[in-house]
């Protein structure tokens, strides 16, 4: 089977995260890379021996030789990027968020579906060997009738530029469109919307800060108006519920991973965050009126299921999955309608939080605006 030949627009940190998975790929092959800066993409295009650099993605998509196209812009240039990109008949991987808003989040699966293309979001979590051995329990009946999930994401300080990591352009809503919620959230929410089967979200009731001391050199620079702690609480069809907080910044020492319950069994998620003390995937049960609390060594699962279950290297990471479906190996997962329901339930809390009381879905569908940046 031929090789993918993909173009990565984009090549700041997040392109160059994406171009080393690429690297790692034996069915993947980067043959252009483009970005506004020349001299970052030249280097970039080096470093990964990548022939073709570009300045204007749209030269780029003029070329008939490049099947897919790898999305690695800042939030608000998702949507005009991927638009122009399906239209011009190449596939297309974009990194998360969606988009800025769900008005253009919507736009681009519409796009695809007018456009016979695939569209896949990076939703890194989705592949991860607790997201298997827990949607294993679930299938198998192990958790029963689901009810409530918990997202949750934590950093004591760490916000983009003001604590010295990452660069200002994700703290402005005009580039970022949102802050915690958004960039870390988005993780969490949808490796929990994917297992609980996408339910359709009925209201959200929401509150966001932006409460603790800052560099005031840094804020000022960044020009910072986005939340660093986002809370919500929302309500799914059939009772069905999440509750979600996500923090770039608070004063504790750190929260639990996400978790997910049923009648029958409850699942606990590791920690994200590598600097906490990290914690097992767990599973909770009662037997013979016994209530047990299980661990799972997902690294022997992994492994035996990596010998037994064809395609199973196709789910082991979001590149790795989009090629294989390029190639027809296996059926694309719906990140994109997962992606899009994650920015509904972000807006969600936005909408609640300047409201103040909860807002319905077809509420947050009637503000949602597009905040497309031209380019």
């Amino acid at each position: 089977m031929s090789k993918v030949r993909i173009g990565v627009i984009g090549v700041g940190l997040i392109g160059i995260t994406h171009l080393q998975r690429y690297a790692e790929i034996e069915d993947a092959e980067v043959v252009a890379v483009c970005d506004i800066n020349e001299q970052a993409a030249r280097r970039v295009a080096s470093q990964f021996n990548v022939t073709d650099v570009y300045t204007d993605f749209r030269e780029l998509l003029k070329r008939d030789d490049i099947e897919a196209v790898d999305v690695c812009l800042h939030n608000n240039f998702h949507a005009p990027v991927t638009n122009e990109a399906l239209r011009a008949g190449k596939h297309v991987y974009c990194e998360k968020p969606i988009a800025g808003t769900y008005y253009d989040g919507k736009t681009m699966l519409e796009t695809a579906e007018d456009t016979g293309r695939m569209l896949h979001i990076q939703l890194n979590t989705l592949y991860k060997k607790e997201t298997h051995a827990a949607m294993a329990l679930i299938e198998g009946g192990a958790l029963g009738k689901l009810y409530h999930a918990r997202a949750t994401g934590f950093r004591r300080r760490g916000r983009p530029f003001v604590d010295g990591y990452g660069t200002k352009f994700f703290n402005r809503k005009d580039t970022a469109a949102g802050g915690a919620l958004i960039d870390m959230g988005v993780y969490h929410i949808a490796q929990l919307l994917y297992l609980m089967g996408i339910p359709k979200l009925e209201r959200v009731s929401g509150k966001i800060y932006q409460e603790m001391d800052m560099d005031p050199a840094r804020r000022a620079e960044s020009e910072f108006d986005v939340e660093e702690l986002g809370v919500g609480l929302v309500y799914f069809a059939g009772g069905v519920t999440m509750d979600i907080i996500e923090a770039w910044s608070i004063q504790l020492d750190g929260f639990e991973g996400p978790s997910l319950v049923g009648n029958k069994g409850g699942i606990r998620f590791p920690i994200s965050n590598p600097n906490l003390p990290q914690t097992p995937f767990t599973y909770h049960s009662t037997v013979c009126d016994i209530d047990l609390d299980s661990t799972v060594n997902l690294n022997n699962m992994s492994r035996r299921w990596s010998g037994i279950r064809e395609n199973y290297a196709a789910y082991n990471s979001s590149q790795e999955h989009w090629i294989a479906a390029l190639q027809g190996k296996v059926s694309l997962l719906p990140t994109a309608e997962i992606a899009l329901k994650t920015m509904m339930i972000s807006e969600g809390i936005y909408l609640s939080d300047k409201l103040g009381r909860d807002v319905t879905a077809d509420e947050i569908v009637a503000h949602s605006k597009s905040t497309l940046v031209c380019v």
